[in-house]
């Protein structure tokens, strides 16, 4: 059996001629200044996500200064490289869109370069999950290092951070509550530094998900982006690094069905974003383990919202940091997780748990038995509006609005909601259940996060707030409101979604797990059958060609299929047994 070369030998060019290879190599190498002995060291790969377009990893300098810092210490050589930077906000026509790309250039990268271990330094929205993706099928041993939260703002005495406050703030200025001048003015202080939105937002949720799976270092999710303890623990992560290499430590051995259960439980347990589950469904996807959305119901049942940070409860992630972070989460839901699951330090979760500091008096996560709210954070629902399946963020939704029956406005597509939705003439009251179609993977493209759809003006200025809103889109996890979400099979491709008509009754009840379209079997199906066929247009190329004729749905994570592993090793939750 040959040997496995590592450092600089492995992953030669093809020359035909290995000695040629690794000669031509340490001779372009040494170019840049590097002697014998640091090229002799294994090499730690730093995946490096800064781009001036994305204050949310504005740290990124000072994270890979600190993680070379650490490879170093630790007797290894630092080598980053850079691969696409997703900015949510910045993104055309969004983030989403590019969160496959992302994961094949980091996987590809990884794979292209040599290198023994590699970290991530990542943290808006689709960074962590692109990346995970992607290192789960390279197969290199991997360590994930979040760029971290922003800390909170002022405005006019209140405490205010992104992005809830942001669409609270926005929302008032729609009522007319507040004049241009105040939305300026709090424009300027609800960012108040980089790093990634200050409440359980997406980036929030998977910099806890990355935690909770074993992939990070403990301590690693919450502390913020400009802080002492960040930059503390980017040192640690690139001396872990070199630590991981040689041992059995890849990401499949990590990243296994015992620590995607672990990962569901945190999310449920924290009030997590709806898209935690998209892109966990596709980061297990890369590994053959199937997340089963009944299943994920069941255990949401059982697990209860204990982190009181918005946009389900009142604190900011600087405030969770300072309760202990996501280790005193995990200590209240502990009979929940697994254990013995690996993480990237070679112990177990429950040694690291144990191995942490002493819990101490704290408001911000609550005792197992005294919940903010009693199940988990997202609710499951099915029915003939919904035959694959959508969710609703429970723990975010209004109390009075989750056993509804009301009247469908329907808007085509998000053109046709820019276009009506603040008409005056807009056909709707508050009781009305507002529809919006083909906002899905292939219908947008790339489910954009437009299925918060903004309250109409005219009821926002008589004080709405809040109106049962369905859609085949995603939501920003920083956003609140009765939102149904993920409805699958989306529109664009024939669900039944598509035949929904202003007019039409619609049924939810989250207590049952249900959303009903009040038509008769019969109606439904010959509507289904009135639909024209989707047609390709002839001027798709490039990526958007390749994007819309191989994304799936929502339940399956909104990967490419041809990415996704070749056969379903395991399902969860569940026992974890291998089928």
């Amino acid at each position: 059996m040959s040997e496995k070369k590592s450092g600089l030998r492995q992953g030669l060019t093809n020359y035909g001629d290995e000695g040629f290879s690794l000669f031509l190599r340490k001779a372009f190498i040494k170019g840049a200044g590097y002697t014998d002995d640091a090229l002799s060291r294994p090499i730690v790969a730093i995946a490096n996500t800064g781009s001036a377009y994305n204050p949310c990893h504005g740290n990124a300098p000072q994270l890979i200064e600190a993680v070379k810092r650490g490879v170093m210490l630790a007797g290894g050589l630092p080598v980053e490289f850079p691969t696409i930077s997703i900015a949510e906000s910045f993104s055309h026509p969004t983030s989403m869109y590019l969160r496959n790309l992302m994961s094949m250039d980091t996987e590809e990268m990884i794979r292209a370069q040599p290198m023994d271990a590699v970290v991530l330094i990542g943290g808006c929205d689709k960074t962590v999950p692109a990346q995970l993706m992607g290192a789960a099928a390279a197969g290199v041993p991997a360590i994930q290092l979040v760029t971290g939260a922003m800390l909170t703002g002022s405005h006019r005495g209140e405490r205010v951070g992104a992005c809830t406050d942001c669409r609270r703030f926005w929302a008032s200025f729609r009522g007319d509550q507040i004049d241009a001048a105040e939305i300026e003015a709090v424009n300027n202080q609800l960012v108040a530094t980089v790093g990634t939105c200050s409440v359980m937002g997406t980036a929030s949720t998977m910099a806890c998900i990355a935690e909770a799976l074993g992939i990070m270092l403990p301590g690693g999710a919450s502390a913020p982006a400009v802080t002492a303890d960040r930059i503390r623990i980017a040192e640690r992560t690139g001396a872990q690094a070199v630590a991981m290499i040689g041992r059995d430590l890849s990401p499949a051995a990590i990243l296994t069905p015992k620590a995607i259960e672990n990962a569901l439980r945190v999310l449920l347990a924290i009030g997590g974003s709806t898209n935690g589950i998209i892109h966990l469904t596709a980061i297990a996807g890369r590994l053959g383990i199937r997340i089963d959305l009944a299943q994920l119901d069941r255990m949401a049942r059982e697990t209860p919202v204990l982190v009181d940070l918005k946009p389900s409860g009142q604190h900011y992630m600087e405030d969770l940091h300072r309760a202990g972070g996501l280790t005193t989460v995990m200590r209240e839901i502990r009979s929940l997780l697994h254990l013995d699951a690996l993480t990237v330090t070679g112990r177990t979760l429950g040694e690291e748990l144990d191995a942490a500091p002493a819990s101490f008096p704290q408001d911000v996560v609550r005792p197992f038995e005294r919940p903010i709210f009693p199940q988990g954070g997202i609710a499951v629902l099915r029915g003939n509006l919904a035959p694959g399946g959508a969710i609703i963020k429970q723990s975010a939704a209004s109390a009075n609005l989750m056993e509804h029956e009301g009247r469908a406005v329907v808007f085509e597509d998000a053109e046709d909601l820019a276009r009506r939705i603040d008409d005056p003439d807009l056909d709707v009251q508050a009781h009305d259940v507002l529809v919006l179609k083909r906002i899905g993977p292939v219908g947008a493209p790339g489910m954009p996060e437009a299925g918060y759809i903004p309250i109409p003006r005219k009821l926002g200025r008589l004080g709405v707030k809040d109106m049962v809103r369905i859609s085949d889109g995603r939501m920003s996890g920083t956003a609140s409101g009765t939102v149904v979400l993920h409805v699958t099979p989306e529109a664009a491709i024939g669900g039944p979604l598509a035949i929904v008509q202003t007019g039409d009754r619609i049924r939810l009840s989250v207590a049952q797990r249900s959303i009903e379209l009040a038509l008769s079997d019969e109606e439904i199906a010959a509507r289904l059958a009135a639909l024209p066929a989707r047609e390709a247009d002839p001027g798709e190329r490039g990526y958007r060609k390749l994007f819309l004729t191989t994304i799936t749905q929502a339940d399956e994570g909104c990967d490419f299929d041809f990415l996704q592993a070749t056969r379903i090793t395991a399902t969860v939750p569940g026992d974890g047994n291998q089928v």
